[in-house]
């Protein structure tokens, strides 16, 4: 039992998808997804015992009266390799909703500024999702590789969509920060997800205008609970127990406003 109380369950796979080269499109029916908020992530158990560790993957979207999970994740190693295999019918074993998501509070009524790069991109549907009715207005700037613009479409239901691919096939050629500029977007609050460089840019950015910007750490994690400090990341302030400072990605984050953690 993790210190929230919540436990490892079983989760039905329902279909899974390739959509783009190696990115998967995972649909469970899990019954704690009425527990998910933007932002939280959950550990996927491999049923290979060389695997041993869980793997983390944020949650992409929910459907809470259906109580279905979607994850969408890239196959990096032996663990998420298993996952890809997973056919309908089949069950995982998942340990969450785990961390502190995006700060809806601090949204309300304003223009929202989504950014995510690469696999940081799925976090960002579900939030759309939520932010809509209560955000001023929401525009997702979406950064990639190349063409293989997963979950663009889907987010298009919620944001007006922007898209920057590293080697100019579609939409402005660099990073989401290009886009921004090249576009001319303004916004008064700024969510992000994606690799530590484009994060600590995105710092620069949203320090540089003097508004908020709510950043997803992506980090290695062994146990998800904070019980390992395998995800520990410097923060501005000290830890009042600790002493220390220093954060848990996994209980304290994976969400962080920019102001409080180095990068």
């Amino acid at each position: 039992m993790t210190e929230s109380g919540r436990k490892k369950k079983k989760a039905r796979v329902m279909a899974q998808t390739q959509i783009a080269p190696g990115i998967y499109d995972l649909r469970l029916r899990w019954e704690d997804a009425k527990l998910a908020r933007p932002g939280q992530f959950v550990m996927v158990y491999p049923e290979c015992a060389a695997t041993l560790l869980p793997r983390p993957i944020s949650i992409c979207e929910t459907d809470p009266e259906g109580a279905q999970l979607r994850l969408v994740y890239r196959v990096a190693g032996a663990g998420t390799k298993e996952f890809s295999a997973l056919g309908p019918g089949e069950e995982v074993s998942i340990l969450g909703p785990i961390g502190n998501g995006y700060d809806l509070t601090g949204l309300s009524g304003k223009e929202v500024l989504l950014l995510g790069g690469g696999i940081g991109i799925p976090p960002m549907l579900e939030l759309a999702k939520t932010l809509e009715g209560k955000a001023r207005s929401v525009t997702a700037v979406l950064g990639y590789r190349d063409d293989h613009l997963f979950l663009a479409a889907d987010l298009e239901d919620y944001a007006q969509v922007l898209v920057a691919t590293e080697d100019g096939s579609l939409g402005t050629k660099g990073n989401v920060l290009d886009a921004i500029r090249v576009n001319e977007v303004t916004a008064d609050a700024v969510c992000a997800c994606g690799p530590m460089p484009m994060l600590r840019a995105i710092k620069e950015y949203a320090l540089g205008l003097d508004i908020p910007a709510y950043l997803s750490l992506e980090e290695r994690m062994a146990c998800g609970v904070g019980a390992c400090l395998g995800c520990v990341t410097k923060t501005a302030k000290e830890d009042p127990h600790s002493h220390v400072n220093n954060a848990r990605v996994c209980t304290e984050g994976p969400v962080f406003e920019c102001r409080e953690v180095l990068l």
